[in-house]
């Protein structure tokens, strides 16, 4: 008996399944709350960010005073089309929520399940129950120091540590002011007047911007870095002619004996590598300064110890420590630029790929920055840190 079909042959093989992209521009509702912890400063979005999102169609909450602190008023956000509330839960029941430092408990409990997180994760300070917490509420979480640029390094932490570096030698200076109980030591290149002397330990890019900074304030500049290529870069990059060595001993002894400013900038894996030990700091000049940069790593100095803003300094064998964790949190309005500049393009993107899963698929830099995909830990690293199980990203969206 013959039958007729309207499929040919070729219809009934098996075919290769196809799947279509939606790009449809989607809204986007973004929550800002004030940071809760005195050392935060920062906020995420400017004035000049929140109108960028508002012209197009984003909406945006702020609570009020959130950037207070950057020298950013209500009423500047309030102009640039935000809504400001007092009220923090109605921040949190945003579906993206944008902050600098890592949510609190108490903050995660406000959180709407299914929402979206973009903030710092600072491992060293979380525990497993602050990943549980945000696994329960099924969140997507993002964070800063994970996101990638298209040279594979990681813009946020490159930005601030570009503060940091420059802010180090600043700090310098007036810790060496006689007002501030210093040698009474002027940065400067005047005729007749021996320069300072500034060591930098690291090459990177917080050890280059100081290095630059004190250069441009006149000093003699010394840099030390285990990579070779790192110091050959930094001094293409300076255009002229600096002192740079290797971590020789004999070398870094004889630099710290001379030097008026010591600068760690040298980061490892897990703990920065302890390059001066305490009896090179004993035989540093009496009134000398030291900027311990990676003291949240524990430390380039054998001699540092984690200090606080209020109280920045401590005294060893005659030399100032500073060992304050954070510095860009000195200079809220210009880190708050930086992170609001960097931020913005993001959540623009987000946006016109149609959501943050469709921006996951086609931004590796951004999906390298996911570390919870609804609930489910996506970093190697963290998942290694805490002993909790991860899943590969790519077999979940993909």
């Amino acid at each position: 008996m013959n039958s007729t079909t309207p499929f040919s042959a070729h219809d009934l093989k098996t075919q290769e399944e196809r799947l279509e992209l939606f790009n449809e521009k989607g809204d986007l509702f973004i929550g800002v709350p004030k940071e809760d912890i005195d050392i935060e400063k920062r906020v995420c979005l400017t004035p000049d960010a929140v109108a960028a999102l508002v012209a197009n169609d984003h909406g945006v909450i702020i609570e009020s005073g959130a950037g207070q602190e950057a020298s950013f008023s209500d009423d500047e956000y309030r102009k640039a089309g935000a809504k400001i509330t007092s009220i923090k839960k109605e921040v949190f029941e945003c579906s993206l929520i944008l902050k600098v430092a890592p949510p609190s408990m108490s903050e995660i409990a406000l959180m709407k399940p299914n929402s979206t997180l973009i903030s710092a994760v600072q491992k060293k300070t979380q525990n497993k129950e602050y990943f549980k917490s945000l696994e329960l509420k099924k969140i997507t979480a993002i964070g800063f120091e994970y996101i990638t640029d298209q040279d594979g390094s990681f813009p946020i932490l490159k930005s601030l540590s570009q503060i940091g570096g420059t802010a180090a030698i600043h700090i310098a200076a007036e810790l060496m002011s006689a007002t501030n109980n210093g040698k009474g030591l002027l940065f400067g290149n005047m005729s007749g007047i021996p320069p300072i002397e500034v060591v930098v330990f690291g090459a990177g890019t917080a050890g280059s911007y100081a290095a630059e900074a004190a250069l441009n304030f006149g000093a003699s500049v010394k840099v030390f870095d285990p990579s070779v290529s790192k110091l050959r870069d930094l001094q293409n990059r300076l255009k002229m002619p600096i002192y740079t060595s290797t971590l020789q001993p004999k070398n870094i002894f004889k630099a710290l004996r001379r030097c008026d400013v010591a600068i760690g900038a040298l980061k490892g894996k897990n703990h920065s590598p302890v390059v001066v030990q305490e009896d090179v700091v004993a035989h540093m000049k009496k009134g000398a300064v030291i900027i311990d940069m990676s003291i949240d790593h524990g430390g380039c100095f054998e001699t540092s110890e984690v200090t606080t803003h209020k109280n920045p300094t401590i005294e060893k064998y005659g030399v100032l420590h500073y060992g304050v964790p954070n510095i860009p949190a000195r200079y809220p309005k210009t880190a708050s630029v930086s992170i609001s500049n960097i931020c913005l393009p993001y959540l623009l993107q987000i946006a016109e790929k149609g959501g943050l899963e469709n921006a996951l698929k086609f931004d590796s830099g951004l999906r390298n920055g996911l570390y919870l995909y609804r609930g489910i830990l996506t970093n190697a690293a963290l998942g290694e840190w805490f002993d909790i199980p991860f899943n590969d990203i790519n077999f979940l969206i993909f």
